[in-house]
């Protein structure tokens, strides 16, 4: 694997493999404009460590669960070094990760006391089932 803060020069078919993404993910980046097009030299385009270092950095911010749109807008950011702006992006998003977990932990104990029921109730329909069929009505 090639280190990004090598200078070496990539086909496109490298730095996916490098990147651990494939290929028309790195063309979809580019025509949404979250990664440059490199010029051509010769007959194939060359990608360096920047490309690696910016596709990395998508991923993670995907991975934080960032919209590719907000990952646009914090590369707007920290080109103009518009750290107040990213910093409340990202306090939106810690704002929304604990909505999901509040959430996430609802069904949890949901789910627990229905396999508690399930696991009690011998001869009668099961709670599990029950539950979800009368949620749907």
């Amino acid at each position: 694997m090639v280190r990004s803060q090598e200078v070496v020069m990539l086909t496109i078919g490298k730095l996916a493999l490098n990147a651990g993404v494939g290929v028309e993910t790195l063309r979809f980046y580019q025509r949404e404009g979250l990664l440059q097009v490199p010029e051509t030299k010769g007959k194939v385009r060359q990608y360096d460590g920047t490309h690696l270092r910016r596709i990395t950095f998508i991923k993670s911010a995907q991975a934080a669960g960032f919209t590719l749109k907000e990952i646009k807008q914090l590369l707007t950011m920290d080109a103009s070094q518009d750290h107040s702006k990213a910093r409340q992006l990202a306090l939106q998003r810690l704002t929304a990760i604990d909505e999901q977990l509040a959430q996430l932990q609802t069904a949890r104990s949901a789910l627990e006391k229905l396999a508690h029921e399930c696991e009690h109730s011998r001869n009668q329909p099961c709670p599990i089932i029950e539950s979800f069929v009368a949620a749907a009505h």
